[in-house]
């Protein structure tokens, strides 16, 4: 049966679909508890455990980097075993550090539960989502990922209030147990839902008909969007090298707006209602900076799209130091907030046409890994810059380096072009 015979019917019933919503439900939790909440509990945390916000906070920094370096062995584990007990185990293992979290007396106890939730959001968060989604998808790949990141873009504004409401009827030790049977029950959809590849149960990725060939005439390849050719190791290929480092420098310029807006919107004598309501703004623009970019790229390609909405970041830095307030400062989260998310699908749905199904979870692995690093480094690289020369130095390095991201995704476009035997993404 061809493509255009798989009844309609056949496609909607598809499961990679019910494993997109699953996973976005529980990505949308394990955010929610595991990264986001952190920022209510700094307070009610720092009273009783008698330290610095700096202290607590350096916990938190500690997971990023866990969850970094365990990033290339998680990918290894995918390309080999798949998602679904992985991500069983994850959740189980970020309910106990969570339950642990609710314990500790003290900062080596804490430093110690968060190196626990590093390893649990490595098997949880997007990666192991993205690789569900590159091995059940081509076609519709792009929306599968609108769909994932979308509903998962809400985890902060869900669970900072949800947080909240708990530690003020059961204190902050009592709220973490409820969050932390919440992380639990994600792993009954992760094991029942997940499944390791669509031919498992018959089925082309797409929810298409498999197309059975007898043993003894192979028949030709059918098509895929996979590319057919690619180098032995794939971190040689320029495409993927330079889709690597856009992430990092990406993921840095965000994430220093994300820690430093504020004050600087502060220090500029904007009100701090303007002010946090711009932060929180951010990222509601990136939810309809996914939805538009994920229209405009079936049109235009990936490739332009991301880089356009990306380089727009630099616009808008450019106006908050230009124009004055409020305007400078609405514009701002306009264009910075609508490339805010875009790199969370452009490089996965970039990265499934550079190299094969067969390695994708691996080296997407690294790609995360050089993100987290980004996130790491930028709080600290921008605050530094911030001491010395300013915020209009730190926002500027902002601003060169999304220009620098959006170049090298167009180079990483043209150089996957000119590999023999590759397609671009559409």
């Amino acid at each position: 049966m061809s493509t255009q015979e798989v009844p309609a019917r056949r496609r909607r019933d598809f499961p990679g679909w019910r494993m997109v919503w699953a996973l976005a439900v529980t990505e949308t939790v394990a955010y929610g508890v595991l990264f986001y909440s952190f920022a209510v509990f700094l307070v009610p945390m720092r009273r009783d455990l008698e330290a610095s916000t700096a202290q607590l906070s350096g916990a938190l920094t500690l997971a990023m980097a866990v969850t970094g370096a365990a990033a290339v062995g998680v990918g290894r584990w995918l390309d080999r075993y798949g998602a679904r007990w992985l991500m069983t185990a994850g959740s189980l293992l970020g309910a106990a550090c969570v339950v642990g979290w609710s314990q500790v007396r003290s900062l080596p106890q804490l430093y110690l539960v968060f190196t626990g939730i590093g390893l649990a959001c490595a098997a949880v968060l997007y990666e192991p989502a993205y690789a569900v989604i590159n091995t059940w998808f081509r076609r519709d790949r792009r929306a599968a990922l609108l769909t994932l990141t979308v509903v998962a873009g809400f985890a902060s504004t869900v669970f900072l209030p949800t947080s909240q409401a708990l530690i003020d009827a059961l204190g902050w030790r009592g709220a973490l147990l409820v969050l932390a049977g919440l992380v639990a029950l994600c792993a009954v959809p992760q094991a029942l839902v997940l499944r390791r590849s669509p031919a498992d149960l018959g089925l082309a990725p797409d929810g298409d008909a498999a197309s059975p060939r007898p043993a003894a005439e192979p028949g030709p390849r059918l098509p895929a969007a996979d590319p057919p050719a690619a180098p032995a190791d794939p971190w040689r290929d320029p495409a993927v090298r330079r889709l690597t480092l856009a992430t990092a420098l990406e993921m840095l310029a965000i994430t220093a707006v994300a820690v430093h807006l504020v004050a600087h919107l502060l220090e500029r004598g904007a009100p701090p209602a303007l002010a946090a309501t711009a932060a929180g703004a951010l990222g509601a623009m990136s939810v309809a900076g996914r939805v538009a970019f994920t229209a405009l790229a079936g049109r235009w390609g990936t490739g332009p799209v991301s880089a356009s909405l990306i380089a727009g970041q630099a616009v808008g830095v450019g106006l908050l130091f230009a124009l004055p307030q409020p305007v400078s400062t609405v514009l701002f989260v306009l264009l910075f907030g609508a490339g805010f998310g875009v790199i969370h699908i452009a490089r996965p749905a970039l990265l499934g046409s550079y190299v094969p199904a067969a390695v994708f979870a691996s080296v997407s692995g690294g790609q995360a890994l050089a993100g987290q690093l980004g996130r790491v480094v930028a709080p600290v690289a921008a605050g530094a810059l911030i001491e010395v020369a300013g915020y209009g130095a730190a926002f500027g390095a902002v601003a060169a380096c999304t220009l620098a991201a959006a170049a090298l995704v167009l180079s990483a476009e043209r150089a996957a072009a000119l590999t023999p035997g590759r397609t671009a993404p559409r």
